[in-house]
């Protein structure tokens, strides 16, 4: 796996220089997640939704989430990449893990939500974000996106670490926690159904929290990276009833350097042929071009505003 290729004009040229020469192709690599994730698989149907409907052949790699991808982008070492929104605002603006504003990055599109899943067990007695004080709380790996948006979070509720006995876990360590009774709430960002909590929700009596609509708008507000979005009922075990809950987007970008014709056919590809992307994942389904503007946090490429101006679409200011 190579993911310093970004991206490589190649000219066929005809036999002996007779032959009129054939359309350059493009050769782009997209930057996704590790293979058991969501990222991956999706990501490898776009690869093919696009080399087969456009000069341009792309190729989907393994990649190590959003802060990594993002990097790569900035440092124009591929072409393409999956990140979240969060992550991808905090690059742009040099906040959190991000030393210095990364302004070279661009957005192709948005993805899907990527959901903020409070899951509390039912005993513990957390019906909403205040009632964590007290308690004992999984808030995200150390520096990681979870705990970010989990300060964020917090902020707008009023609330602080030292309100409650917090601990830093990623998400398998989360869900390992309820097992063994040694938390009473965790967050977890991911899209639903996620495979963890499912686990866990077929062996603990657990839920999710709802957000109330003052504390959602307020969330917006101050960190317009969050939408607000609900989790249905029913995609766990136990939980019959829907949950209103922030989401993030995740968010296919690129970097200033990747030309407009590259990007603006690469989008184009993409959307005309969305069948072959919808039919790798269940989460691919919500990628549509009606979304396709939702909680951007980096400016449009100026190839994929070329062709959402074609659709008619209200572009971001």
């Amino acid at each position: 796996m190579n993911l310093k290729k970004a991206f490589i004009p190649v000219l066929v040229l005809g036999i002996l220089g007779l032959a009129p020469a054939v359309p350059a192709e493009e050769f782009v690599s997209i930057a996704t997640g590790g293979t058991a994730g969501t990222y991956y698989p999706i990501g490898g149907a776009m690869a093919k939704a696009v080399s087969d409907a456009s000069d341009i052949k792309a190729t989907a790699e393994t990649g190590n989430a959003s802060v990594a991808n993002i990097n790569l982008i900035s440092d124009g070492e591929i072409a393409l990449a999956f990140a979240q929104n969060d992550t991808c605002y905090w690059a742009f603006n040099g906040q959190h893990m991000f030393e210095k504003p990364l302004k070279n990055l661009r957005v192709v599109t948005a993805l899907y939500p990527e959901h903020v899943q409070l899951i509390a067990a039912k005993g513990a007695n957390v019906k909403t974000l205040a009632d964590l004080k007290g308690k004992r709380v999984g808030v995200g790996a150390p520096g990681s996106g979870v705990e970010a948006d989990v300060q964020a979070l917090f902020q707008v509720a009023g609330l602080k670490y030292e309100d409650m006995k917090v601990d830093f876990l990623d998400f398998g360590a989360t869900t390992n926690r309820f097992k063994d009774d040694q938390i009473d709430a965790g967050f977890v960002v991911a899209g639903y159904p996620t495979a963890s909590i499912m686990d866990l929700a077929n062996t603990k009596d657990v839920a999710l929290v709802s957000f109330d609509e003052k504390l959602m708008a307020a969330l917006v507000k101050a960190h317009p990276y969050f939408v607000p979005d609900k989790v249905p009922g029913g995609i766990y075990k136990g939980m019959d009833t829907e949950t209103s809950t922030p989401a993030v987007m995740a968010l296919l970008i690129t970097h200033d350097q990747v030309s407009e014709d590259v990007i603006y056919k690469f989008t184009k590809a993409l959307f005309e042929n969305l069948d072959t992307v919808h039919a790798a994942h269940a989460k691919a389904k919500e990628i549509t071009l009606e979304t396709a503007l939702t909680g951007l946090t980096a400016p449009l490429h100026p190839g994929a505003a070329k062709y959402y101006k074609e659709k008619g679409l209200k572009l971001p200011q």
